[in-house]
C-alpha cells in the first residue's frame, strides 16, 4: 500500500509540477498585493486627506466617474474611508465598457472626485496580471478548471506526504548535510513537507473550493446563458445611492459597508457587502451584506455574519485563511514564506526522482557464466 501511495505521490507531482510551482511563486508575492501596488502606484492608491474631511457622495463620485469615462457604466466599488497620519487608499471603480462585458478599472480621490488614473484592464497591472496568472493562468474559465485540477492534485500530495512521512517527527530537525546529496535532498524535502503541510492543505482545499465554484458559474451564467452586454444602468437612475450607502450602516448593527454591486446582470440588485465588529478573526470584511430592490430602493435581504449558519461562516473564513491576513502582518510573512515551499518541495522531489531513475538504469546487470 505504502509503494503504491508513494507511487501516486511521485506521478502527481511530476503532473503538476510547473503549474504548482507558479502557483507557489505568484501566491508568496500576491499576499502583499496591496503592499505592492502602493509601492508601485503611489499616486494611484493614495490620498492626502485632512482627518475632518469628509468623503463625498458615492452619487456625486459615481456621476464624476461616468462623466470623466463616457464610455462605461459603474458595476461595482470599492469604498475606503480610512485616514491614518493624513493618508487614505483611494476608492477603485470597476467599470463595463457600454456595448459589452468587458471590465476595466478606475482609482479615484473619493475626498475630491479626482481622477488617479485612466480605465485600465482588471489583468493591466502587475499584481492583477500575476492574480490572473495565479488562478487561471491566463487562460480564462479553461485556465480556472485547470487551476481547480492542479488544487486537488497539491491537496492530495499534501495528504499522501503527511502519511508517507509521518514518523518524520521523530527526527524532524535533522538534516544530514555531511552525507550524500541524494539524503540531504531526502531530509529537506521531507522537512520543508511536513511543516508546510497545513498551510497547503488550507491554500489547496480552499483554492479548489473557489476555482470549481467560479468555473460552475462561468459555464451557467457566461457559457449556457448569453453574458448581459451593459448599455445602460440597470437601477432606477432616481435612487441615490449614497441614501442607501447611510441606510445600510442601520440594516445591521455595527455593519460598516466596504465594497458596493451595481447591477451588472438582469438578476442583480444592489447589494452592499462590509465588516461587523465581530470575536471571530476569520470572519471577512465582505461576510456581511445589505441587498436593496434595484427599482424601488426598499431593503430585501440582509446577513450579519454573526447570527447565520456555521457552513456559511466557515465558507467566509475561506478568505482569510487563503490570503493569511488573519493575523496581521505575522500570519502574512508566514503565509507567504511557507506558500512558497512547494518550489522547493519540487525541486528536492525533483531531484530524488532523477536519482532513482538514474540509479535504475545504471543498475549493473547479471552476466551469464
Amino acid at each position: 500500500m505504502r509503494k503504491k501511495l508513494f507511487k501516486w505521490h511521485s506521478i502527481g507531482a511530476l503532473i503538476a509540477i510547473l503549474p504548482v510551482i507558479i502557483i507557489s511563486v505568484t501566491g508568496s508575492i500576491l499576499v502583499f498585493k496591496s503592499e505592492i501596488d502602493t509601492w508601485l502606484m503611489p499616486e494611484a492608491m493614495t490620498v492626502n486627506v485632512n482627518q475632518s474631511q469628509q468623503r463625498l457622495s458615492l452619487d456625486v463620485l459615481i456621476a464624476k466617474v461616468k462623466e470623466e469615462n463616457p464610455k462605461y457604466e459603474v458595476g461595482t466599488w470599492e469604498i475606503f474611508d480610512n485616514v491614518y497620519d493624513n493618508t487614505a487608499r483611494s476608492d477603485t471603480a470597476y467599470l463595463i465598457e457600454r456595448g459589452t462585458n468587458t471590465w476595466a478599472k478606475v482609482y479615484l480621490n473619493q475626498y475630491t472626485g479626482e481622477m488617479l488614473s485612466t480605465p485600465v484592464g482588471t489583468s493591466d497591472d502587475l499584481t492583477d496580471w500575476l492574480l490572473d496568472l495565479h488562478y487561471k493562468f491566463l487562460l480564462e474559465t479553461k485556465g480556472m478548471f485547470i487551476g481547480a485540477i492542479v488544487s486537488l492534485i497539491l491537496l492530495f500530495l499534501g495528504i499522501s506526504g503527511i502519511i508517507l512521512y509521518r514518523k518524520f517527527w521523530l527526527n524532524f530537525f535533522t538534516l544530514r548535510m555531511k552525507l550524500a546529496a541524494r539524503i540531504f535532498f531526502s531530509d529537506l524535502h521531507k522537512m520543508v513537507g511536513i511543516s508546510s503541510s497545513p498551510v497547503l492543505l488550507i491554500l489547496a482545499f480552499t483554492g479548489a473550493y473557489w476555482n470549481i465554484l467560479l468555473v460552475v458559474h462561468e459555464i451557467t451564467e457566461h457559457v449556457i446563458e448569453e453574458p448581459h452586454k451593459m448599455t445602460a444602468p440597470l437601477h432606477n437612475a432616481d435612487l441615490s445611492i449614497q441614501t442607501l450607502y447611510e441606510q445600510s450602516k442601520n440594516e445591521i448593527d455595527s455593519f460598516t459597508p466596504n465594497y458596493l454591486v451595481l447591477p451588472f446582470e438582469s438578476n442583480l440588485d444592489i447589494t452592499f457587502y462590509g465588516a461587523v465588529e465581530s470575536s471571530n478573526p476569520l470572519n471577512s470584511e465582505y461576510a456581511n451584506f445589505v441587498t436593496f430592490d434595484k427599482n424601488s430602493g426598499k431593503s430585501i435581504l440582509t446577513q450579519d455574519i454573526r447570527t447565520t449558519n456555521v457552513l456559511m461562516v466557515i465558507d467566509d473564513s475561506f478568505r482569510k485563511l487563503h490570503f493569511g491576513y488573519f493575523a496581521g502582518l505575522t500570519s502574512k510573512i508566514l503565509w507567504c514564506v511557507l506558500g512558497f515551499s512547494p518550489v522547493i518541495l519540487a525541486f528536492t522531489g525533483l531531484y530524488l526522482y532523477w536519482f532513482r531513475k538514474r540509479k535504475k538504469f545504471t543498475k549493473p546487470k547479471n552476466k551469464s557464466a
